[in-house]
């Protein structure tokens, strides 16, 4: 088996449990703008795309940009309040890492969560892990699955693609990997069960963090 000497995490879902705050945060949105709301985990099939891609999963079919744009704004400022209530590292992450760093292993972050919010919360949370690079969306930069960000991680890790693996819990991260030719994991315990990331040609699959060691 070929020896990873990198580490590419996503974060939401991966790294951090954050489905109860996007999700408390935009039913008070929905509430606001007086549409539907949703359970807490039904949001876990609606994130993954952004502050964007997560009102669009949320608003009527028909929405209009305005409605799209108003929602997204009014989410930021909501979110921005309460992104950390109830976020915290899944059980095992923080060993994990730890782990990671004491066999030199590079590590990085690829999310599509805005960079702010990415960079925040992985000084909040993993304030001691020295990642080679942390990288949220950022506006005139394609998101993941465009294998764009991921491509510039890795040449900044300055290692060949077959030591590299992507770590994510959903299709978005198993594509991005894919298209950028390095080998991914898929982690059953985030927002997608295993059937999604079989489907879409996860490497690897593991139901807790310490199986990824077993990888290196």
């Amino acid at each position: 088996m070929t020896k990873y000497k990198g580490i590419i995490f996503d974060l939401d879902g991966t790294l951090l449990d954050t489905i109860e705050d996007i999700g408390e945060s935009m039913n008070e949105v929905l509430e606001t703008l007086g549409y539907p709301k949703y359970k807490i985990q039904e949001y876990k099939l609606k994130v993954g795309g952004g502050f964007r891609g997560l009102a669009i999963n949320c608003l009527p079919k028909n929405a209009d940009e305005e409605t799209i744009s108003k929602t997204i704004k009014l989410f930021s400022k909501i979110y921005d309040k309460n992104y950390l209530d109830k976020t915290k590292p899944y059980d095992g992450i923080n060993e994990l890492l730890d782990e990671l760093m004491n066999r030199d292993i590079l590590l990085a972050i690829n999310s599509n969560k805005i960079d702010e919010y990415t960079n925040m919360l992985v000084n909040k949370f993993f304030s001691k892990i020295a990642f080679k690079k942390v990288s949220g969306e950022r506006e005139g930069v394609p998101k993941k699955p465009d294998p764009y960000t991921t491509l510039e991680i890795i040449s900044e890790m300055g290692i060949s693609k077959d030591k590299v693996l992507f770590i994510g819990d959903t299709k978005t991260d198993i594509e991005t990997a894919n298209n950028a030719g390095i080998d991914s994991v898929g982690v059953l315990w985030g927002f997608r069960d295993r059937e999604e990331l079989n489907k879409y040609g996860a490497t690897y699959i593991v139901e807790k963090p310490e199986e990824i060691l077993r990888l290196l």
